[in-house]
């Protein structure tokens, strides 16, 4: 089996493996980062009937457009249980490697003044790593989880956010954003996850 026959097989399984909650996510860019919108997606939902408050505390049945249309329509469907507030965030590394680029780090410094605002202020985070499939499994994996900890200890050198906030998971290349072209850029992506109260 050829190297693009394994990829194309990759990507088969890791589409029926995410299904349709994927493709729904958005990832956002670097210059497209912006700390309402990172706040909006991250802030626990207020209420169990898919019904989220606004910035200014009223409840609304709206969604902004990129910002978390996944977990609103999750737990519009799901009606009781709600989802944990997720971001996708395209950050660069220096290839092949976790050294973070200078707009990954200017990406990273909207995320952390995101993290330190008022609505945030008490939510714990995990930031999940993510490959592409073009190298091994093991490969992918050990890189995966060294840029999320490389993300993490920026937030915390950088930012002064306690580390019992920020936790550092790699998932490999077992969740792709875009398994039909597996090289894309959104399946090397960094994923921050609020974590549930």
């Amino acid at each position: 089996m050829n190297i693009s026959s394994k990829i194309a097989l990759l990507a088969l399984a890791a589409a029926l493996a995410t299904g349709a909650v994927n493709a729904q996510e958005k990832v956002l860019r670097e210059g497209q980062v912006t700390q309402q919108a990172l706040i909006d997606a991250l802030a626990p939902a207020a209420a169990p009937d898919g019904a989220a408050s606004g910035a200014d505390g009223v409840r609304t049945r709206s969604w902004k457009a990129g910002v978390r249309p996944a977990a609103a329509a999750a737990a519009g469907a799901a009606g009781a249980a709600a989802q944990p507030g997720r971001a996708s965030i395209l950050v660069t590394f220096v290839t092949n490697s976790a050294d973070l680029t200078g707009d990954a780090k200017r990406a990273l410094d909207v995320l952390a003044g995101a993290m330190k605002s008022e609505r945030l202020a008490a939510v714990r985070f995990t930031i999940e790593g993510h490959a592409d499939p073009r190298g091994s499994e093991e490969l992918n994996l050990k890189l995966s989880q060294a840029r999320a900890e490389s993300v993490r200890g920026y937030l915390m050198g950088s930012h002064g956010l306690a580390g019992e906030r920020v936790n550092a998971v790699g998932k490999g290349s077992s969740a792709l954003m875009n398994p039909s072209q597996p090289a894309s850029p959104e399946n090397r992506r960094v994923t921050i996850v609020a974590q549930p109260s």
